[in-house]
């Protein structure tokens, strides 16, 4: 089964109202959340806010989990938190569902809109012109 197929019938699950735990793979949400090693827990999107992460499909051709930094009238710019530059383009009907945990290796789940993960999220924001040298202490540190 092809990736976009098994994205397909999770978001099929979610829109259903069934919460999907989904594996995360790269790097693009560093350090909010590991590729490889951490799951996110996906709801139906309802109501979006910046600063959400969600399940998205992005410029016509890919699903991506990433933040969202702007929402103007239809069109939403995502980016991931892992990224230091690029964003991806959407409309808000292409917004498949919203992460609200992080799920590590042990099960143990990490709610991603807590107020310390909003102030992180938002200080990780401002620190976005020296997000490379951060990026790449934290990927010697793990």
């Amino acid at each position: 089964m092809h990736n976009n197929q098994i994205i397909e019938e999770a978001i099929k699950l979610v829109k259903k109202g069934v919460t999907v735990t989904f594996p995360v793979n790269g790097i693009s949400m560093l350090p909010f959340i590991v590729g490889g090693r951490e799951s996110v827990m996906l709801v139906p999107a309802g109501e979006i806010r910046v600063g959400d992460i969600v399940l998205a499909w992005v410029d016509g051709n890919r699903y991506v989990i990433h933040r969202i930094i702007t929402i103007a009238g239809d069109r939403v710019t995502l980016m991931g938190d892992g990224n230091i530059s690029g964003h991806e383009h959407c409309h808000l009907s292409d917004i498949a569902a919203r992460a609200d945990y992080a799920v590590g290796p042990e099960g143990k789940r990490r709610y991603l809109y807590s107020r310390s993960q909003k102030c992180y999220s938002r200080l990780w924001r401002w620190l976005l012109p020296v997000r490379r040298y951060l990026l790449a202490i934290y990927k010697r540190i793990r």
